[in-house]
């Protein structure tokens, strides 16, 4: 018999990328997102760091649901920015979820920054919580810059204005498994892949 392991998010291409690391990975685990459990109030992400929203979502999705959970916090840091919009990226621009306006923004705020200056990078934080209360967070970064125009039609968010190290092109020009090998999130979720197999018993 299959054991559930919920990923906490509606977006399909996050519960797509998990459910491949853990295919292989994790045999008997299957990873199910939001739209496949009863619906229940999700709780507003009020942490300061990544860590701490992350471990609320993946915290709130194990007490509803019973099921052992992940979920993730992810965003942009910029060092001209002290950091920010960090915890705030999905909402920098004051809407939610405005890819176009919150670039647009950033962009504008990094205007007059030379590109030397531009340097940012990607983290997220992984959170794994079983109905037990056993808990599990771990973050990753991926180092870049902010370029000062969009390139690239992948990807989401940023993506198209940060070019990662050792790189000439933009996230979004990186074709999918490129960036899972690669990035923030794709890190993260792999070397949460290890918890999953100790903490469901099939290592």
């Amino acid at each position: 018999m299959s054991t559930r392991l919920l990923l906490a998010t509606r977006n399909p291409g996050k519960l797509a990328e998990l459910q491949r690391l853990l295919a292989d990975a994790v045999p008997g685990v299957q990873v199910v997102g939001l739209a496949d459990v009863p619906e229940y109030p999700e709780a507003p992400e009020t942490g300061a760091t990544f860590a701490e929203n992350a471990l609320l979502k993946a915290r709130e999705a194990a007490r509803h649901t019973g099921l052992p959970a992940v979920a993730d916090d992810s965003g942009l840091a910029v060092d001209a920015l002290n950091g920010m919009p960090g915890v705030l990226s999905a909402r920098w621009s004051g809407r939610h979820g405005d890819d176009e306006a919150n670039t647009a923004l950033l962009l504008g705020q990094l205007d007059h920054v030379p590109d030397e200056r531009r340097g940012a990078e990607f983290v997220c934080a992984a959170a794994l919580v079983l109905p037990d209360g056993t808990e599990q967070v771990l973050e990753r970064a991926w180092r870049g810059r902010v370029i000062r125009e969009k390139r690239g039609g992948n990807g989401f968010g940023y993506d198209p204005v940060f070019v990662p190290d050792g790189l000439d092109r933009t996230s979004a020009e990186l074709d999918p498994a490129e960036k899972d090998a690669r990035s923030h999130r794709g890190q993260a979720f792999a070397a949460l892949v290890p918890a999953v197999n100790e903490r469901l018993g099939r290592s």
